[in-house]
């Protein structure tokens, strides 16, 4: 049978669903580029934002219209709205989150356990999630309650994978030929906190990172998005191994302290500088990216300019910024004071400028230096060869060509010119 699958939003989601492209494929299955030619299709859905459910809505009628008669709806808007996505056409099943680990086995009507220890091959699903890192879901759910985010309802309670697990799956990814593994979770930070030993003792994020160093042969580590207030100064000690790439996502949100309690995040403007500061001092050339909401409930016009203010003194190195999406069932929504869409977008886009700007005086510093990249992309470019685009350690995407593809291949690089987001450099 052919499938095709699909995925919207987070890098959790896309490790699952590289999960469910295996399984497929150790069941016998070909995971296909297009679903014109698909028999079956999985669509892994987002509901983080109102745009995001209905881009989730979107793809699951685009594969219908496309000839697939048989769509497994799974993901966050699906176990929030499941009648909703069983009305959809062509839905064979509605699978929700708690669910999903176990939907190509009770799919295919086969034995749960039969995809057990399995290498994952770095064999790259077709179409548009051709990755070479290897996302590896070490933990689902999450305890916060911050008033703007509907994921803590989709996913449910904070639930840590036991670490001989994640070994295992790295293990067998590094035997697929990954050359990056990413760890990913709802709230990564949060690893351990559920995990109970034989003499009590706490149990954090930096011991499975320390066993994932010490228990393999990793190449290349990445930790994907952390929350400040899981994270304290003698954290950063561990990339003073190598193999941790120097690169940290921390969700910001605000630069406003009273919007920062109205979100119910458990950190505050001065406490985020200092831990930036304390990065910094052992990573120098760390990349910094974060997340930012525009337009949050109640924002007043000196709370963004806080936040303004704040994104320009930290001098991030990326990020996604975000118009407030009101979501039903969260606190936010039903806040007073919320802010007119147009200038939820106003203020979003001038975020989004003073990200950039930082962004761009971060890249240019790299100019002529020598870096590794790894490619994640190969195309034919003429004459030239191969056009290559890939990630640097600390998340510069780079480009390069060569007269042959090296997908999933590691080089050094001499970074020659910045060009929008992009550095062009020579592979040495």
């Amino acid at each position: 049978m052919k499938i095709f699958l699909d995925t919207i939003g987070c890098r959790l989601n896309q490790s699952e669903i590289e999960s469910m492209a295996r399984q497929f494929r150790m069941a016998g299955h070909e995971i296909v580029a297009a679903a014109e030619i698909a028999d079956m299709a999985v669509v892994n859905t987002c509901a983080v934002t109102t745009q995001a459910a209905s881009d989730s809505r979107s793809k699951i009628r685009n594969i219908a219209r496309a000839g697939v008669n048989e769509i497994v709806a799974t993901g966050c808007w699906t176990t929030l709205q499941p009648k909703e996505a069983a009305a959809l056409p062509n839905i064979l099943r509605v699978v929700p989150n708690e669910q999903k680990d176990f939907l190509v086995a009770d799919t295919l009507n086969i034995e749960r356990s039969t995809f057990d220890l399995e290498p994952i091959e770095r064999s790259p699903i077709p179409g548009l999630h051709r990755r070479t890192r290897a996302f590896i879901k070490v933990q689902d759910g999450c305890d916060n309650k911050c008033t703007f985010c509907i994921t803590t309802v989709a996913r449910g309670e904070g639930r840590s994978r036991p670490l001989a697990d994640v070994i295992a799956d790295i293990n067998s990814a590094l035997a697929g030929d990954s050359k990056e593994i990413v760890l990913t979770g709802v709230h990564l930070g949060s690893w351990g906190q559920d995990i109970s030993t034989p003499l009590n003792a706490n149990v954090h994020l930096r011991d499975l990172v320390k066993a994932i160093l010490r228990e393999t042969d990793v190449k290349r580590l990445r930790l994907s998005s952390l929350e400040p207030w899981d994270l304290d100064a003698d954290f950063f000690s561990l990339w003073n191994d190598k193999r941790l790439m120097p690169h940290l996502h921390l969700p910001l949100q605000s630069g406003s302290e009273s919007t920062l309690r109205r979100m119910a995040r458990k950190t505050t403007p001065d406490s985020f500088r200092e831990l930036v500061d304390a990065a910094r001092a052992v990573m120098p050339d760390v990349a910094i990216t974060t997340d930012i909401i525009a337009g949050f409930p109640g924002e007043t016009e000196e709370e963004f300019a806080e936040t303004l203010d704040f994104v320009k003194e930290i001098k991030f190195t990326g990020g996604h910024v975000f118009s407030y999406s009101s979501r039903p069932g969260t606190g936010a929504a039903k806040m007073k004071g919320q802010v007119r869409p147009e200038l939820r977008k106003k203020r979003n886009h001038i975020l989004q400028e003073a990200i950039e700007e930082s962004a761009k005086s971060y890249r240019e510093k790299f100019i002529g230096q020598k870096m590794s990249a790894l490619w994640e992309s190969t195309t034919e470019y003429g004459e030239y060869g191969w056009r290559m685009e890939g990630w640097t350690g600390n998340y510069l995407r780079v480009s390069a060509t060569a007269p042959s593809p090296r997908w999933n291949q590691v080089d050094e690089v001499e970074l020659q010119e910045v060009d929008g987001g992009i550095i062009k450099g020579v592979i040495l």
